[in-house]
């Protein structure tokens, strides 16, 4: 699904990945935001629960290509070996607090986590949940193995809203603007290790999600 397209030599081959999250929704713009700073080709891989949160014929208004679901009729072409072998970089967005478990202890249940496993190029996670998660620490040691691992997982942004779980307004960590998860993930491609020269020491999140 998409208007796929040959990359031009030299062009970076960019895939992102979408998880189960009120966050998601926001995709495209960040989408937008990347090709526009960038450039590339975008393959955009979804999990199941990503779908109910932003259709992927939506999705494919913005990318070069679109992967979902979990078909064994599909791995001719988008088996997790053959996503990395096609691809410069994955940027997990957003990435939920399952999918940080997922990237933190090697456990491949999903073609996502399979392709997180698999890949030998630079990785960068944006966590996606909500503040009492976020703080628990077993999410924290998580985003600790996965920086060990060699992973980027980014500073979060701070915002105001609702909190369910207070019953309340308060502070929740929130994905960074378009712009800058562009900035992000463009310096991780320019980096031998993946990882920014001078990326924060800390990491990111947002509001509950699932995988």
């Amino acid at each position: 699904m998409s208007r796929e397209r040959v990359p031009r030599p030299g062009e970076k081959r960019i895939l992102v990945a979408a998880t189960g999250s009120i966050a998601t929704p926001g995709l495209p713009a960040y989408l937008s935001a990347m090709r526009e700073r960038i450039g590339g080709t975008y393959t955009v891989l979804m999990t199941h629960s990503a779908t109910a949160f932003l259709p992927p014929e939506t999705v494919a208004l913005f990318a070069d290509r679109v992967v979902s679901g979990e078909s064994p009729a599909d791995w001719p072409t988008d088996k997790p070996s053959r996503l990395v072998a096609d691809h410069d970089i994955l940027a997990v967005l957003p990435a939920t607090a399952n999918t940080l478990a997922i990237a933190a202890t090697g456990a491949a249940p999903s073609r996502l986590g399979t392709v997180i496993l698999a890949a030998d190029f630079p990785v960068v996670l944006f966590p996606v949940m909500g503040a009492s998660m976020w703080r628990k620490p077993a999410v924290q040691r998580n985003v600790a193995q996965i920086r060990e691992d060699g992973h980027l997982v980014p500073e979060p942004v701070w915002h105001a809203g609702f909190d369910p779980v207070m019953g309340r307004g308060a502070p929740h960590p929130a994905l960074p603007e378009p712009e800058r998860v562009a900035e992000i993930v463009e310096g991780a491609l320019a980096s031998p290790n993946g990882v920014p020269t001078g990326a924060p020491a800390r990491a990111g999140a947002d509001h509950e999600g699932m995988a």
